[in-house]
């Protein structure tokens, strides 16, 4: 297959892939849990959403009503506005103030925890009783707490803010639920302090969980595909991934040491993160009515009479920003999901953070290593480009051949390749230094997807958010022309209909990119640039040898 062939499958290719998605999140089938009326939040669940503690202390899971308010708590930070109800001591809300909905929306903070409409993502935890423990002595996420006062403000200066709440039942357990915030981080300390002055031995085992409704639209903008779901990481298994369907069809129960257990989306995180030394049951569940829960129960606890005991968990609701991730837990940095070319793309996010650095601009980033990924395969492009100025020299000779032997493709094979033997030219030069590339291309793609460092990040002029689409196409229509410029100076196809298809492809491709987010556009748009800047010279150079 000649390079114009092959250039012309691996673009329709990826043409193709991409509508495919686009239709199938669209119009293709839903699963059932979907299709399903969206429960409202203080209706009753149809399933049980308490964690079993069958694996560790021999307890039945009962049925309880389903998600239910109180009074609720405001906490204010300097990156948080937080709603936790006292229902449960559920974190219920969580806005985040340094992230705004959208650049023209600057004053309304992206909600990623709330219990209100069709996108339901809350974090639960509580205890269940153990062996000899009556439930009615154990808090669990139904439980209501008692709270002294409705706000909560970080004051200046002030690095940590607690939120105490308390429950006690009549035989004298008292069970303090404290959360922990810190000053510029998304890190929230929960822990559990249980005193016993009780007349009887108290066991139980905490559980953390993370509830949530499967978005009604899986896409993100722009019809790209971007994984919404959960996953699960520990010493025994590495990021799996969890989705809705998985949950739908098998309730997970896996024991695993440390880890955690997220839900993640595009740019954002929610993740428990139990104590890495320890053992716990992680587990999953469909709740029907379009719910899903993920989470992990430990090992209990005893507590003598006139004792006390602590459980400790943290939590993570914030953007997936790998600096961060990584300082939170082992494998966090990973819900940056960059697929299985993450060992190409973190070195390339790693260099473009240390541009950024030097120029305090993500679209001068961009630009500035786009050339240094050019210059990294200057060699290879060039022995591609030569190849094809090559191949552009023959075209006459070519269309001769075609000419004499017509309908014969045998008779012309023959003659094409002793042609290329004696002019000493591969006529797969073109493509294989490409195909070496793709890799590198496909990881940087992904790089600029799911960095949310790029996030309404601001480049120049009218391109004020290098995650959305450039609002006069302006980027998209220089692809086209750069794209249209490299056709040119590639060799002409001698099947007519191929030649017509290759002519539309960067009208097609100017159409489609006019949707993507303008980073990725301009990365395109700059590499086309450098690509036909250096075909260009070795075409002219080559053709006049």
């Amino acid at each position: 297959m000649d390079f114009q062939r092959l250039l012309l499958v691996i673009a329709l290719s990826f043409v193709l892939l991409m509508l495919y998605q686009a239709w199938q999140k669209d119009y293709g089938p839903q699963p059932p849990a979907q299709i399903a009326a969206s429960q409202a939040p203080g209706a009753a669940a149809s399933a049980d959403d308490l964690p079993s503690t069958a694996t560790r202390a021999g307890a039945v899971p009962e049925m309880r009503e389903g998600l239910a308010s109180a009074r609720r708590l405001h906490v204010y930070t300097d990156v948080y506005a937080v709603e936790i109800d006292t229902q449960g001591g559920d974190l219920r809300r969580a806005d985040l103030i340094e992230y705004p909905v959208s650049i023209d929306k600057k004053d309304e903070p992206t909600r990623l925890l709330d219990d209100s409409g069709n996108l339901l993502f809350i974090a639960q935890s509580g205890l269940r009783p153990g062996s000899g423990t009556d439930a009615a002595q154990v808090p669990d996420h139904y439980a209501v707490y008692q709270a002294e006062q409705d706000e909560y403000r970080l004051a200046d200066g002030q690095d940590q803010l607690q939120v105490r709440l308390q429950w006690r039942d009549e035989s004298g357990v008292q069970v303090d639920k404290v959360y922990t915030f810190h000053r510029g981080s998304y890190v929230v300390d929960m822990d559990y302090t249980v005193r016993n002055q009780s007349a009887q031995p108290w066991a139980a085992h905490a559980y953390y969980q993370l509830q949530r409704q499967r978005p009604t639209e899986s896409k993100s903008a722009f019809g790209i595909y971007t994984y919404t779901g959960g996953v699960i990481h520990g010493k025994e298994v590495k990021y799996e991934k969890i989705d809705f369907d998985a949950m739908d069809k098998n309730a997970l129960s896996r024991p695993l040491t440390g880890g955690w257990a997220a839900m993640i989306q595009h740019y954002f995180v929610g993740a428990w993160i139990p104590p890495q030394d320890a053992s716990h049951d992680y587990y999953s569940r469909s709740l029907g009515d379009n719910r899903y829960l993920l989470g992990m129960i430990g090992d209990g606890k005893a507590v003598a009479p006139g004792a006390e005991a602590t459980f400790k968990a943290r939590l993570y609701a914030g953007p997936k920003k790998q600096d961060q991730l990584g300082d939170v837990a082992e494998g966090l940095a990973l819900t940056v999901d960059y697929g299985k070319l993450t060992f190409i793309a973190d070195p390339i996010f790693w260099l473009m953070k240390q541009i950024h650095k030097l120029v305090g601009n993500w679209g001068w980033s961009i630009i500035l290593l786009t050339l240094l990924i050019k210059l990294a395969f200057y060699k290879l492009s060039a022995t591609s480009y030569r190849s094809m100025a090559n191949m552009r020299k023959l075209t006459p000779r070519l269309t001769a051949l075609k000419e004499r032997y017509g309908d014969d493709r045998q008779k012309m094979n023959e003659a094409m390749m002793k042609m290329y033997k004696e002019e000493k030219i591969n006529p797969l030069g073109g493509c294989l230094p490409i195909l070496v590339q793709i890799p590198v291309f496909i990881a940087l793609y992904w790089v600029l997807l799911e960095s949310v460092e790029l996030r309404q990040a601001p480049w120049i002029l009218w391109i004020n958010d290098l995650s959305a689409m450039d609002p006069y196409y302006v980027l998209p229509i220089l692809m086209g022309i750069s794209m249209l410029a490299q056709h040119r100076l590639n060799p002409t196809p001698m099947d007519p209909i191929q030649a017509k298809v290759m002519m539309a492809l960067p009208i097609v491709f100017t159409v489609f990119f006019a949707f993507f987010p303008a980073g990725l556009v301009l990365y395109w748009v700059v590499n086309n640039v450098l690509s036909v800047t250096q075909q260009w010279f070795i075409t002219r150079y080559v053709v006049k040898a």
